[in-house]
């Protein structure tokens, strides 16, 4: 029975109509856009790209190109050569150009770490943006930018040669710059991270003095001194007891235990025959 309220199909011989009934269909444009090329992107009323105006496409040699950055001189007597031999090697995946850039550069920075910091981090600056992907180039820098105080650039830089090497041996200066930077609980995190006990005992005892030194910024001074206090601080042999027994000295004079704080600056004083720290006075 017929449906009387659907209307009759077209026949099959019937004609299209409408505006471009009169065109042949290879004529007419692609679905979607101009028939121009294939896969051509829809286009709006005006002809305009919906997508936007993309940028022209650089050139190769410009791609590559980096912004400049300020470098500082460099004395001509330094040449490179006197960096050491070890770590020259770890350039030699550099250009030989390249690489005697960055070693008159990093010896610069050794050259000015201790008179001149600032400067020191300046040559840190310069040598990593010619060897970024060098990671005993930025640890370089890394505590160059540490020992200036400029304690962000350092995170950035000792971060940076943690993914690049893996290694940790800097662990303990990167909570100490979280330190700087006012956040004793991320020091804290560092301090106990599985990290840790890949640390040789010169890291692990100066990771243990950094703990302490974030639980102390806390307001935590008996957990200071509970942090510092080990077997190590009977050692006497290695260079960095010195450094333990002052801290736990220090540590205990925070806390107001005056006669034990004696007591181990005295043990600190006996061993610090280069008077690096203020133990005899204390």
């Amino acid at each position: 029975m017929e449906n009387k309220d659907r209307p009759p199909l077209r026949p099959s011989s019937s004609k299209p109509s409408g505006p471009n009934s009169s065109r042949r269909r290879e004529d007419l444009p692609a679905r979607g856009g101009s028939n121009a090329r294939a896969g051509a992107p829809r286009q709006t009323r005006d002809g305009s790209d919906p997508r936007g105006t993309r940028p022209a496409p650089m050139e190769r040699d410009q791609s590559r190109l980096r912004p400049r950055i300020f470098e500082p001189d460099i004395p001509e007597e330094i040449t490179g050569e006197e960096l050491d031999k070890s770590l020259r090697a770890e350039l030699l995946s550099l250009s030989p150009e390249n690489a005697k850039v960055v070693a008159r550069h990093l010896e610069c920075l050794a050259l000015y770490a201790d008179s001149d910091p600032l400067l020191a981090h300046k040559h840190g600056v310069a040598a990593a943006h010619h060897a970024g992907r060098l990671a005993v180039v930025r640890e370089s820098a890394g505590l160059a930018a540490y020992r200036a105080g400029f304690y962000e650039i350092a995170l950035k830089e000792l971060r940076a040669a943690h993914r690049i090497s893996g290694d940790v041996t800097m662990w303990p200066v990167m909570a100490d710059c979280e330190r700087g930077l006012r956040n004793p609980l991320k020091a804290l995190a560092l301090a106990g991270s599985p990290e840790v006990k890949r640390l040789a005992k010169a890291e692990e005892i100066e990771m243990r003095i950094v703990a302490a030194g974030a639980r102390r910024d806390l307001g935590e001074v008996d957990a200071a001194v509970v942090t510092l206090t080990c077997k190590d601080l009977s050692n006497e042999s290695e260079e960095w007891a010195v450094r333990l027994r002052y801290a736990y000295a220090d540590a205990l004079d925070a806390a107001g235990r005056i006669d034990e704080a004696k007591e181990w600056f005295a043990k600190c004083a006996a061993l610090d025959f280069e008077e690096t720290t203020d133990a005899n006075d204390r």
